[in-house]
């Protein structure tokens, strides 16, 4: 199970960030456009597992931190 975890800037923008897939994560205006790319990139991640034959959890834990 992964988490996916959201922090706002001092500036405003949204972090959205999966710390269970090193390098998954993404900013966006909005905390709607930060899951949107942080979401892609993850499915990115895992498909790139599956490749190589690894075990890819699901993202089914949303963690709103601020």
């Amino acid at each position: 199970m992964l988490r996916l975890e959201f922090d706002r800037e001092d500036d405003g923008r949204w972090l959205a960030e999966v710390a269970a897939l090193p390098g998954a994560l993404a900013y966006g205006h909005t905390k709607d456009e930060a899951r949107m790319k942080v979401e892609a990139l993850a499915l990115q991640i895992r498909a790139d597992r599956l490749d190589h034959g690894e075990t890819v959890p699901q993202l089914v834990e949303l963690l709103v931190r601020r």
